[in-house]
């Protein structure tokens, strides 16, 4: 025998109330904390025929994605079971007061040992959009590199076309040899290191390279949708053009940071940067497959690797275009057209499309008024050769880099651990020049002395100061696009040329009204760019070149932004588990 329920009339009018309370009031937009754990391993991996084992977190290459929402908190374990050194940078995210978690090794923690844990606990504030995470200690970025994809707040729509589907691509390179023995040599010669034998498309180099036609990436779509393209440009020291045949993208965020939208046929993404595109599909099934692809964007002097990266976009087949003849296996395969290699007027047009949305919903807050301005020339230059040893650099130098001529000393203790307990003393000094200390022409004839100075030298920020930095590109060893990263801030790219910066007549041409805001801009080969931020982010904040070999040569330099008055304007304490040195 079946036993019914009847619902009394009490539940019945609890259930109407709820249903018109539910109706009245959709799902709150209610914070979460997501726990993530992430172990970093050995793991076999094979590439081009050739089988490595090499560091990945959770065996994968590249690393899993992580998604949140605007507003969460993450609790994230880092267990290192390799004999490398880790730690791990949310790239992108303002880590507001959450200094600790933001991950460049020595600058704001001491690297994660062999046995050791750490878990990084910050929360998304005012954030949405495509970021990234990676390793930040020499080139471990190489293969520890994953997605941070940040969701709107439920119940909040993206301000342009609710996508089909989501698709994050994240770009790379693929190193036969050990990533970090190829960087120590070039660091004991002085020379240039080796470049990568291939470049990927989420892990997979694509059938362009030998031996690689199963390792193709491959988008599969419906006819007549539109999808959110996720790009990540991971790569450790290229810049990449990037387009798929017969196929117009709409650019509609950068860095996290929505933009007004524009179409393109090509896009140009530095290492760091991310950019959402919307990829609307034809209406019919084309008969035809088309590749996706990526190669270089090439301003220096030094080898790099010129190959190109291939996926294959390809049309889902209905039953009606399954019955006809049509065979999948005799579709033609178009291939787009990218930009010359050294194409610096494409690269140019395409940064200036990018404005912010600036809209009652997302302003632009660009700082109107100036506290202080900076003036960092950035650019490479020479170390003399050490007593008893040839070197592979310029004339027998050692190759080096730097900002406004110091390249900087990476110390062995941690910045932000020195600064929070007042023990900066042989430590660091907080005296960063704020302009050259010997000007001369950047942009002409290099001066014939290339040498560099070192040091670990900071620039002391009081809480709340609005700061105007100009970064020069210099000639010295040949002009070079710079992708420079600021970590902890957003800023408004405000201003950029060509030649030599202009205090009396370039200021004049500067966008205060809707400038691009973003985490990492390229300093363009032989200009210069004028960026604006707030200091509202009380710790020790890293601000390098994203060109990891740029990096390792010393162009890098570090902000100290000191604590406000109020409680929530000052750095949490250090966390019980940071790593020790």
């Amino acid at each position: 025998m079946g036993v019914s329920f009847l619902p009394s009339p009490a539940f019945l009018g609890l259930l109407l109330f709820s249903f018109v309370t539910l109706s009245l009031h959709p799902k709150p937009a209610v914070a979460i904390t997501r726990h993530y754990k992430l172990d970093v391993m050995l793991q076999n991996v094979t590439r081009l025929c050739h089988t490595k084992s090499m560091v990945t977190v959770n065996g994968k290459f590249p690393g899993p994605r992580i998604v949140a929402r605007e507003g969460d908190r993450l609790l994230i374990k880092v267990v290192n079971n390799v004999q490398n050194n880790i730690s791990i940078h949310w790239h992108g995210i303002r880590q507001l007061r959450s200094g600790w978690a933001d991950g460049p090794a020595y600058v704001t923690q001491c690297p994660i040992q062999t046995g050791q844990s750490y878990v990084y606990n910050y929360t998304i504030v005012g954030q949405r959009g495509t970021l990234w995470w990676h390793a930040h200690i020499s080139w471990l970025r190489s293969t520890l590199y994953g997605p941070l994809i940040i969701l709107p707040k439920l119940g909040t729509p993206y301000p342009f076309v609710k996508p089909y589907k989501e698709v994050p691509i994240i770009f790379g390179e693929w190193f036969n040899a050990d990533p970090e023995a190829i960087i120590n040599q070039a660091l004991q010669t002085g020379g240039g290191p080796n470049v990568s034998d291939a470049y990927t498309i989420n892990g997979l180099p694509g059938p362009l390279y030998n031996c690689s036609a199963k390792d193709t990436f491959k988008l599969k779509v419906k006819p007549g949708k539109t999808y959110l393209l996720r790009l990540i440009n991971a790569a450790l020291n290229d810049e990449l053009f990037f387009s798929i045949a017969n196929h117009t993208f709409t650019v509609v965020e950068a860095d996290a940071v929505y933009v007004k939208p524009f179409d393109t046929k090509t896009l140009l993404i530095a290492p760091g940067q991310t950019t959402n595109v919307l990829l609307k599909t034809k209406p019919h099934h084309p008969n035809a497959k088309f590749f996706m692809t990526a190669r270089p964007y090439v301003t220096g002097q030094g080898t790099f690797d010129n190959s190109t990266v291939a996926g294959i976009l390809e049309y889902e087949e209905s039953h009606k275009t399954i019955q006809s003849s049509h065979s999948t296996k005799k579709l033609p395969l178009f291939k787009p057209n990218l930009p010359p290699l050294n194409d610096t007027s494409f690269a140019t047009k395409f940064t200036s499309k990018l404005r912010s949305l600036a809209n009652a919903q997302f302003p632009a807050n660009v700082p109107q008024k100036v506290d202080r301005q900076f003036f960092f020339t950035v650019g490479l230059g020479t170390n003399s050769c050490p007593q008893n040893q040839t070197c592979q650099g310029p004339n027998g130098t050692m190759f080096a880099a730097s900002v406004n001529n110091v390249s900087f000393a990476m110390p062995t203790t941690a910045l932000l651990q020195a600064h929070h307990f007042g023990q900066s003393k042989d430590v660091y000094t907080p005296d960063f020049p704020v302009n050259p200390l010997t000007p001369f022409n950047y942009t002409g004839n290099p001066p014939n002395n290339t040498i560099v100075s070192n040091g670990t030298k900071l620039v002391v920020l009081p809480f709340n100061t609005t700061v105007e930095l100009i970064m020069q590109d210099t000639s010295i060893l040949g002009a070079e696009s710079h992708p420079l990263h600021l970590h902890g801030f957003n800023f408004f790219v405000v201003g950029q040329g060509f030649g030599n910066f202009d205090p009396n007549k370039d200021p004049a041409s500067f966008n205060l009204i809707d400038p691009i805001e973003r985490n990492t801009v390229g300093v363009p080969s032989g200009g210069w760019v004028a960026i604006r931020f707030l200091a509202d982010n009380p710790g020790v904040w890293f601000m390098h070149c994203h060109l990891e070999v740029h990096t390792s040569w010393g162009l890098k330099m570090a902000w100290v932004v000191l604590d406000g008055k109020l409680p929530n304007q000052k750095l949490l304490p250090p966390p019980a588990d940071l790593p020790r040195c």
